[in-house]
């Protein structure tokens, strides 16, 4: 009677289907040494070149910025070498080095974003006192 391989008889299960997607932890290979664009879960955008990453998604970027967008205005606050924890990360997509900048938008200083983004939060603040004054009012 002539040896039969383990896993090769009758009764043997079927061979898993091929998948054709990347096997985890390599999924950001291709991502290796490009710009990325890098929404957080606290609203912040970081732009920087991607140099490592580990099974968890946590990423090194390199030449890393913050980009803060205050109506039609945005600045770009350089970070250098950065690491993202994975599971802060939202949103993550490749920049075309050809259209980097949003349309229509004005780079400006960073004491100007600043001072725009502090009288933005303030004005939604006031906003928020101002609805919460008139909640008793119940208008519909």
């Amino acid at each position: 009677m002539a040896a039969v391989p383990l896993g090769a008889g009758a009764g043997a299960p079927p061979a898993p289907p091929q998948l054709d997607y990347p096997p985890p932890g390599t999924a950001l290979v291709e991502e290796l040494d490009k710009k990325l664009l890098i929404q957080l879960r606290d609203g912040r955008k970081i732009i920087g070149v991607l140099r490592s990453f580990d099974q968890f998604a946590n990423l090194v970027l390199e030449e890393a910025v913050e980009r803060i967008i205050v109506g039609a205005q945005y600045s770009d606050i350089p970070l250098g070498m950065y690491l993202l924890r994975g599971e802060n990360l939202v949103l993550m997509g490749q920049l075309d080095p050809n259209h980097e900048a949003p349309p229509g938008m004005r780079l400006v200083a960073e004491p100007v974003i600043r001072e725009a983004l502090r009288a933005e939060r303030e004005e939604a603040r006031l906003r928020g006192t101002m609805r919460a004054r008139f909640d008793f009012l119940e208008m519909e």
